[in-house]
């Protein structure tokens, strides 16, 4: 038997979505059959993640997130993953208020990069990713050099993200953006680029770009399904 996965999903549905697909494909393509763990997923308020963190109450956040980890865990998971980039700011904080073991993105995401023999990468996610200190330093924690795009390039990043990808839409023209934008992290010294944030990959595939791109939701989600056959 196959340890249950928890999600804490809805940060943002489509990223949710992504890891429920990637975990059954994945299992499939490996084995030819529908015999895949066992999900549950617990879809939380979107509405109030945006709120509290655009208040900076990441105190609230915390205690959302340990309470449902809890709650995955009395419904039967036997670990879990937050599915989402922004909110690992405050893991080891939700990790400490829970004993359902949780799997670290950044941790998963920096493994493989260095497995990939990178060692600078460009990292493009939400304002708070690009900007604060706490995903660059978790990707240091593997031996890489991390860059950065411009502050209007990272304000243009976010609000694709939050007014497009969040709803599903797809537009060629944001397309562009994000790839000129990469190219310019290239051109800086980036050997390939971490997609920072679960929605991006909706955009972005690797036939658009010409570095390698890491793609943290499905490192994640990988990185769950090979942890839940590892019975």
């Amino acid at each position: 038997m196959y340890k249950k996965i928890g999600i804490i999903g809805g940060l943002s549905p489509e990223s949710t979505v992504s890891y429920y697909l990637h975990i059954t494909r994945s299992h499939f393509e490996k084995f030819g059959n529908y015999g895949y763990p066992e999900i549950i997923i617990y879809s939380v308020n979107l509405e109030n993640y945006r709120k509290w963190r655009s208040e900076n109450k990441w105190d609230f956040i915390i205690k959302d997130l340990a309470s449902t980890a809890e709650k995955l865990q009395k419904a039967g998971a036997d670990f879990g993953l937050i599915a989402t980039n922004t909110m690992h700011q405050v893991f080891g904080d939700v990790q400490n208020e829970t004993s359902l073991p949780l799997i670290n993105l950044i941790d998963a995401t920096g493994m493989y990069a260095k497995q990939k023999n990178l060692h600078t990468v460009g990292l493009l996610g939400t304002i708070y990713t690009m900007s604060e200190d706490f995903y660059k330093s978790g990707l240091k924690k593997n031996g890489l050099s991390v860059l950065v795009p411009s502050p209007d390039d990272q304000a243009a990043i976010y609000k694709i993200i939050v007014e497009e990808l969040f709803q599903g839409k797809i537009l060629d023209q944001s397309k562009h953006q994000y790839i000129d934008i990469i190219d310019k992290l290239k051109n800086k010294g980036a050997e390939g680029v971490v997609l920072g944030c679960t929605e991006i990959p909706l955009l972005i595939r690797q036939e658009d770009c010409s570095i390698p791109i890491i793609d943290t939701a499905k490192i994640h989600a990988e990185s769950a399904l090979l942890y839940a056959m590892n019975t």
